[in-house]
């Protein structure tokens, strides 16, 4: 019965992008047939080219790439600094100040928004992939929660030790901490990359240049101009995602041990 209900889960979990995929190989007749067509016939494979000339996916491509690659690593990086003096230094109201960095997790952001853009129009970055970088790049208090938990699982006494040695708190975070959570590490970064692969509001909101558009953004506006041509949208669709699942399918190992791992304790 636990198989049975594992293979249920999924096929609704996969079932819409199975639907995606096949109906990227679809011609516009058969994704709208009564009853269904499950099953390209035939396949429709210029979709694919045809979704590609109609709209400048390689500049799109390559802004995400680098944006997602900027925001990854720096998001380690000061989400990890940040974990490690929540962790394992000690100063008044740290307990109260992680407290209230979790709470930002439960406002949403569209409510942060509006003083976003003005901020950003005020210091010139409206229109720049700067208004997505910047704010992405040195705030994500999920990573800093998730980083601080696995950090928490490190015995102290080998911290202690080191400080006994003549250790500062800048070779600790450097020699002892970062090697030791790069199971975590490669788990955020992983979580990173497909949330600003996928970002999509922000982008809508401060870039309005087609040559600065993103993965996301670009597929909207295709969706725009070819409303009718749904196989082109999901061919589309099916070519945006192929990166991420690139990503989970070389790292999948590291997601879940880096999950894992960093729910021992709480």
């Amino acid at each position: 019965m636990l198989h049975i209900a594992l293979i249920i889960g999924s096929i609704v979990m996969a079932g819409p992008f199975i639907w995606m995929a096949l109906s990227s190989l679809k011609s516009f007749q058969q994704m709208f047939a009564v009853p269904p067509v499950w099953v390209p016939d035939p396949f429709v494979w210029s979709n694919f080219t045809d979704s590609l000339q109609a709209m400048p996916f390689g500049r799109a491509y390559f802004n995400s790439f680098y944006i997602s690659t900027i925001v990854v690593f720096s998001q380690i990086l000061t989400c990890s600094m940040a974990a490690y003096a929540f962790a394992k230094l000690r100063f008044p109201g740290s307990n109260v100040l992680f407290i209230a960095f979790l709470a930002t997790m439960m406002v949403p952001m569209q409510v942060t928004l509006i003083p976003l853009y003005l901020i950003m129009d005020y210091i010139g970055w409206v229109n720049t992939h700067l208004s997505i970088i910047v704010p992405n790049a040195i705030f994500n208090a999920f990573g800093v929660f998730l980083l601080r938990q696995f950090m928490m699982g490190i015995p102290k006494e080998m911290v202690e030790a080191a400080v006994i040695d003549g250790a500062n708190p800048a070779y600790v975070y450097m020699r002892i901490m970062l090697p030791l959570i790069k199971p975590a590490l490669a788990a955020f970064g992983i979580f990173s990359f497909i949330g600003i692969w996928n970002n999509f509001i922000q982008p809508l909101v401060f870039i309005s240049d087609t040559s600065l558009y993103t993965v996301p953004l670009l597929l909207a506006m295709f969706k725009g101009l070819y409303v009718t041509q749904w196989p082109l949208l999901m061919a589309g669709a099916t070519i945006s995602v192929v990166p991420v699942l690139v990503v989970y399918f070389f790292a999948q190992r590291q997601i879940i041990e880096g999950i894992a791992l960093t729910g021992v304790k709480g």
